[in-house]
């Protein structure tokens, strides 16, 4: 993960433009903590903070063509981009190892839809020509990357992967869209990403194959795992991160006998956090001990996390209540993580959003209903996860990678499966949620955790969060001011104390009225869009977005008969969750502790 600062078209004198560069670059240098690089000439100022994870020795930026003409600067990730560089006419002129290279020679012979197109990663940049004027601006197909951009007083474009570099001196400023990219020769913002499933009224109707589903995210763990550097995985104890852990452990051991494996060879690090007791500690646990991998669980207290939330809210730029609540352990964990040497996770965002895992999901009220709410999730992920998995990270020089957003597998998972088979609940014969990710990967997990019920990682480190959150909050927002949130916040003004108190914080960093905009609002339960809270009545009753909020469809992870699937008090003995609704089961085994949904019909389907 880097950071990169453009000033384009600089009015002001060069030197004094270079200088404005700079000192906001410095503010993006926990994003790229290894080197700094600065390309200055006329009006266009192209600023790189790097983090240093493929071509390590080599790949400084900004990167400048042999002949002068193109420099790049980028955020990100090519993870295809070996098979890209022998498809160019002119391999002899690559300078370095570095995967982003690629774009540099593209530029070149290919149009900018032609280039963004062929792209598989995670990134953002900026490429100018030099002898033209002309620069490109764009942004990976999900908005995996952050970017944004605006205009300063003299009308320069800016451009920055995080707001805190660009605000103070930008006029207006916002969100670079996902899957676009600006041609300043034609001053026209185009759409390169446009597949079926954008359109919410698209059908897929592919009937779900299993090995299908397995092998493409196989494949996607497997072209995420391109590292020079010490790695892990992000194990938080849910299926989602436990299957991507599981794959990319297996992968790493075959390669252990390989001489060219590197950092890919022997055992993989999985790392957790939660408060003491998390229900996520004793599934992640469980799962490292499952896989084999050398595991490190950090434990953070309740002030702990209260003594960093005005530090994690500065560095994710938003106000949503779920991302703050949740980035605020992954950033304490990274900050572990970066002091052990590691540079790059795997991470398991993603999964939800395509398979319909949030509890909520269980009220659709049909497929077609499943795939619009997929569709727009998916969509407005960069305003949310996405943020969140990035900025809580990279506070700490810490790259994470999200195989389930792959640009191949989302295409696969969201244009060809029939919607039919990600619904769960009540109008799915009782399927538990991601039922059919969780069948394709079932030889690779322990029972109890690959039926495991979905808990929100903000809820899954330990409850006692979000309510400690509520109660710091309550003594911090009076009454009146809550009362008159719509004065002061007209924009979004938020429904509780919590969300005031953090409305409040993120405006102490970020005072402009454009930094309100950048962030949505509408009303949310479990995590669902506006749109999903009309699915049933109990939904509009809740202000509050944690999974627990689902009255029927929740089941406490602190409850006693969860509790035994964790402990080896749970081999021969049997709890049956009390529900209409898909629950985990411990049953009696051959001897072994095993779990499976309540209604055995859905299992088996």
């Amino acid at each position: 993960m880097c950071g990169i600062l453009a000033c384009l078209g600089a009015y002001k004198g060069a030197e004094e433009a270079k200088t404005d560069v700079l000192v906001r670059a410095r503010r993006l240098r926990h994003r790229g903590p290894d080197w700094s690089g600065c390309y200055s000439k006329g009006k266009n100022i192209i600023a790189h903070e790097r983090l240093a994870i493929v071509g390590v020795e080599s790949g400084s930026q900004p990167l400048i063509s042999k002949d002068g003409e193109r420099i790049l600067a980028v955020n990100g990730e090519i993870y295809n981009h070996v098979q890209l560089r022998k498809q160019l006419k002119n391999q002899a002129d690559f300078q370095t190892k570095s995967d982003c290279e690629v774009i540099l020679h593209m530029g070149s012979e290919m149009t900018p839809m032609e280039l963004c197109g062929k792209l598989n990663g995670i990134w953002a940049f900026v490429l100018l020509n030099e002898k033209t004027g002309n620069y490109i601006v764009a942004r990976d197909h999900c908005g995996i990357i952050p970017l944004y951009w605006g205009r300063d007083v003299d009308g320069a474009l800016w451009v920055a992967s995080e707001l805190k570099a660009l605000h103070d001196i930008c006029v207006t400023f916002e969100d670079f869209p996902p899957g676009h990219f600006y041609d300043s020769s034609t001053g026209e913002t185009v759409k390169y990403y446009n597949p079926k499933w954008h359109d919410e009224t698209y059908m897929p109707k592919q009937p779900i194959v299993l090995k299908e589903l397995h092998d493409s995210l196989v494949a996607s763990v497997h072209r995420q795992l391109m590292a020079d550097v010490p790695f892990g995985v992000l194990l938080s104890g849910g299926l989602d991160s436990s299957v991507i852990s599981a794959v990319a452990a297996k992968y790493c051991k075959s390669k252990s006998e390989s001489k060219e494996a590197g950092w890919m060879g022997g055992r993989l690090h999985s790392f957790s956090i939660g408060l003491d007791g998390s229900p996520d500690l004793a599934a992640a646990r469980k799962v490292a001990d499952h896989i084999d991998t050398i595991h490190h669980e950090f434990k953070f207290t309740v002030e702990e996390g209260l003594n960093a939330l005005s530090d994690v809210i500065y560095h994710l730029e938003t106000y949503d209540v779920t991302t703050c609540r949740a980035a605020t352990p992954m950033y304490l964990m990274s900050r572990k993580i970066k002091a052990l040497g590691v540079k790059m996770v795997l991470s398991g965002e993603g999964a939800d959003e395509i398979f319909g895992g949030y509890l909520y999901f269980h009220k659709a009220p049909s497929k077609e209903d499943m795939q619009a709410e997929l569709s727009r999730k998916v969509k407005g992920m960069y305003k949310f996860d996405n943020l969140r998995a990035n900025k809580s990270t990279s506070a700490w020089g810490v790259e994470a990678r999200v195989p389930f957003l792959d640009k191949e597998f989302m295409d696969y998972a969201l244009n060809d499966i029939d919607p039919a088979d990600k619904m769960c609940g009540v109008h799915a014969d009782g399927r538990i949620e991601k039922w059919i990710v969780r069948k394709a990967f079932e030889d690779y997990l322990p029972e109890e955790v690959l039926w495991r019920q979905k808990e929100q990682f903000s809820d899954g480190v330990g409850y006692s969060w979000i309510d400690s959150i509520k109660e710091f909050a309550a003594s911090k927002v009076t009454d009146s001011e809550l009362a008159n949130a719509k004065y002061r916040f007209p924009h979004n003004p938020p429904p509780t104390k919590e969300a005031y108190f953090i409305r409040s914080t993120f405006a102490s960093h970020f005072p402009e009225a454009s930094a309100a905009l950048c962030v949505p609002g509408g009303p949310s339960v479990a995590c669902s869009s506006p749109t999903a809270v009309l699915w049933d009545e109990s939904f509009k009753k809740f202000a509050d977005c944690s999974g627990r909020s689902v009255a029927g469809v929740h089941n406490s992870a602190y409850d006693d008969k969860h509790k035994e699937a964790f402990s080896e008090s749970a081999v021969n003995e049997e709890t049956v969750a009390n529900s209409d609704v898909t629950f985990c089961t411990t049953i009696k085994s051959e001897g072994k502790s095993s779990s499976e949904p309540a209604t055995k019909k859905a299992r088996k389907a």
